[in-house]
């Protein structure tokens, strides 16, 4: 089986302090420093809610910084 094609394993959507987004499977311990972002299911059920979801890949902290005007330089 190809790990692309991975439909046996349960994955859930987690996203860590920067708001950055990742799978991990269901069954096991989150590590630290993430928490649950509320989708499970197959691996391209959490892909596809991460793709809507996830519509800024600049870090929290970054995003933050330039809302703000203070981007530095």
């Amino acid at each position: 089986m190809f790990e692309d094609d991975d439909t046996a394993t349960v994955y859930r959507a987690v996203m860590n302090d920067e708001e950055q987004y990742s799978i991990w499977p269901a069954d096991r311990e989150l590590p630290r420093g993430w928490k649950d972002a509320g989708r499970t299911g197959t691996k391209a059920e959490c892909l596809a809610f991460i793709e809507q979801v996830w519509t800024d890949m600049r870090p929290r902290s970054l995003r933050l910084k330039m809302d703000s005007g203070s981007g530095g330089g």
